[in-house]
């Protein structure tokens, strides 16, 4: 019943330790990342169910590679905002988003210098493009 708990104490903190960095970084990185931090956490097994849950994660949160090569084509100018945007960052009304073609959930702005991949609905930093 203890190593239950452990297992599942372990696989909350992992999620919650990589999910920022699997946001802008995706399957791979994600499940290295969640390993790493569950085995840090909970041993071998924490280190099994970290990778999983990482990769999980790191797949649901990147836009296709497809996106990513678009918005770093395109030519737009970038504007100014007063807080460093990170993933999560929910952009304001001021900051245009442009459209992402044939990908209806993504939009993209470039952000103090900064391309962004954006959720079109939600205005929220998905990937910041590096």
């Amino acid at each position: 019943m203890r190593s239950t708990k452990l297992l599942t104490a372990a696989a909350v903190f992992t999620v919650g330790l990589t999910s920022a960095a699997m946001a802008q970084s995706g399957t791979v990185p994600g499940a290295v990342g969640g390993a790493a931090a569950g085995a840090v956490v909970g041993g071998p097994v924490g280190a099994a169910v970290g990778g999983v849950a990482g990769a999980t994660l790191g797949a649901i949160t990147s836009p296709p590679p497809e996106v990513r090569t678009y918005v770093m084509q395109e030519d737009v100018p970038s504007v100014r905002y007063e807080e460093e945007v990170t993933v999560g960052t929910v952009l304001p009304e001021t900051v245009v988003v442009h459209p992402v073609p044939k990908y209806e959930t993504y939009s993209y702005a470039v952000v103090n210098d900064h391309r962004v991949i954006v959720d079109r609905n939600t205005r929220k930093v998905v990937q910041v493009v590096e």
